[in-house]
Formats: C-alpha cells, sequence, structure tokens
C-alpha cells in the first residue's frame, strides 16, 4: 500500500493447474509474480503461447531453490528472468537476487547487508570461495533485526540453532569469487554414499534437465554396503508417463552421470504421480524418507 501497487492473491483449491495460473496472470494483467519454484516447473511445460503474459515484467521465487533449467526456459519462453532469494521462517530476506544484481541461475543471490553471514566447516572455520559448509549468521557483535527470538517454548532446539554469537541456518551453502551463494541442500538431507557426500539439489538439476522430468526429489536409502544409495523420485511429463519403465530409469541414471559427477547417479528411480509439499509448495522429502522406512 505504501508503494501504491496492488497485491493480488489466487487462493486455489485441490489440486495445482498451471493452466488456470496462466490465465488469471493473464486475465488480471499481473506485472509482478511470485511463487515456489515448483509453479515455475509446472508452467513451463504448459504452451505459453496461448497465453497473454505481455504485463508481466518481473518474476521472483523463494522457499526453495530454483533449478537452473527452470530458469534457462522460463526466460526462453518469456524473455523475463527469474529473480531467486532466500530467507526462513526464523528470518527475513538473508540473500537475495535484487534488481540490481544480474541473475545468474541457480544461484539465490547475494547478501542482504544487514546480516552478518559466514560459511562454516564441520569444525566452525570459514569456508573459502567453492567450499561447501553450513550458512551462518554471526551475531556476537549485534543481533540483527529481523532475526527471530526463539523457538516457542523450546529452549533446547533455541540452544542448539543460536548459540556463541551464531546463529546456524541448517542449510549448507557455498559462494563464488563474485559474492554469488549457491544452495546444496539442508544440513540433514545430505547423503553419505561410499565415503562421499552428495547434495539432492545438484542430482535434482540434472535430473530436471531431462526431458522427461517435471519434477523430482533426491533422498537417501539405507545400503548395507554403501551406507546410504541415492533414490530419486521422479514426477513425469505426460508425454512419457507412458515409458515409464526400466529402459526410461537407464536413460534417467545415464543422464545424471553425463551431467554431474557418476557416482551420484541415483540407483534407486521410483515414478510417481506427484510429490508429497507442503502448503508452500516445498517439498517434503522427509515424508518420502519415512515412507522408505515402512
Amino acid at each position: 500500500m505504501i508503494a501504491g501497487a496492488t497485491v493480488f492473491i489466487y487462493d486455489f483449491e485441490g489440486r495445482f493447474e498451471p493452466q488456470n495460473m496462466l490465465k488469471v496472470i493473464q486475465d488480471f494483467k499481473v506485472t509482478s509474480f511470485c511463487a515456489p519454484p515448483t509453479v515455475y516447473r509446472f508452467m513451463i511445460r504448459e504452451d505459453l503461447s496461448k497465453y497473454d503474459l505481455s504485463h508481466l515484467e518481473y518474476c521472483t521465487t523463494a522457499g526453495e531453490a530454483l533449478n537452473p533449467n527452470v530458469f534457462l526456459e522460463w526466460k526462453e519462453k518469456t524473455g523475463i528472468m527469474i529473480y531467486e532469494s532466500y530467507g526462513q521462517t526464523e528470518t527475513t530476506l538473508v540473500l537475495g537476487t535484487y534488481p540490481f544484481v544480474e541473475p545468474n541461475p541457480g544461484s539465490m543471490g547475494m547478501q542482504n547487508p544487514q546480516f552478518d553471514i559466514d560459511v562454516l566447516d564441520n569444525e566452525g572455520n570459514p569456508c573459502k570461495p567453492g567450499e561447501q559448509g553450513q550458512l551462518v549468521i554471526r551475531t556476537d557483535k549485534v543481533k540483527p533485526l529481523g532475526l527471530f527470538k526463539e523457538y516457542y517454548r523450546n529452549p533446547e532446539l533455541t540452544e542448539k540453532a543460536h548459540n556463541n554469537g551464531v546463529y546456524y541456518t541448517g542449510d549448507v551453502v557455498w559462494y563464488d569469487e563474485n559474492g554469488y551463494f549457491w544452495f546444496v541442500s539442508r544440513a540433514d538431507d545430505v547423503i553419505k554414499s561410499s565415503g562421499y557426500r552428495i547434495g539432492p539439489f545438484e542430482v535434482e538439476s540434472a535430473l530436471m534437465s531431462h526431458p522427461a522430468v517435471v519434477e523430482c526429489a533426491i533422498t537417501g536409502v539405507p545400503d548395507e554396503i554403501r551406507g546410504m544409495v541415492v533414490k530419486a523420485t521422479v514426477v513425469l511429463s505426460n508425454e512419457y508417463k507412458k515409458h515409464a519403465g526400466p529402459e526410461l530409469i537407464k536413460e534417467l541414471q545415464d543422464h545424471v552421470k553425463s551431467v554431474t559427477a557418476p557416482y551420484k547417479y541415483p540407483r534407486i528411480i521410483e515414478f510417481v504421480d506427484e510429490l508429497p509439499k507442503t502448503i508452500s509448495g516445498k517439498i517434503r522429502r522427509v515424508e518420502i524418507r519415512e515412507n522408505d522406512r515402512k
């Protein structure tokens, strides 16, 4: 209201239908659109030429990491770049692709100057560019506005996340020489297989670059020999659903091997109609892991 803008909220019930979302954007001449990556993943599978999106000027996303191929395909089909950002329920915006920052496909953006952030390894030492570690917010000098006070009636969890002047986000990231930050996974989502540490997001992005895959979730499955093996739970595009079977599984595995390090390929692939999600559209990998234990 302060900016003199109108906030348009589209509240739908039941299953998300990308066609309906695109029609709303068209009919109400939406100029700035914000949605979690899941929405973009489904919309790029539609024939966007059927919709008048000429009023759309600015697209943003948050909630979970945006796969680079989704960014590139959306830009190719609409001419609009997606500006990604990162924050938590416990924080305000920590990293962002601001209007003056050139979006870098797959990156969460750059540091919000409001926060004194760092990336720490398992021993608590600062990581160098290119090294993976946990994203933290330092509060030893000053506690910034926008950082939560505590977890409600849970002092143990509060102490675990925020102690010795450091708030631990629980997210594994790395940053490059130019100051862009890149998401790897939640710290508890990292898969340890045969001595390797595998971040789900990289494998998911590799799978998402195959035309058969609309969306996917990478999780770890216990294995007697390797400790854990990589599993992919995959939603196929309509034209590939009839090909679901051993041959397509082999094709997807070979595709991942060609895009990223071969040892990261999913040894198990399960095809499903949809992935479990939170009300905000985040994929619930924990639910997939729990179902696999049953």
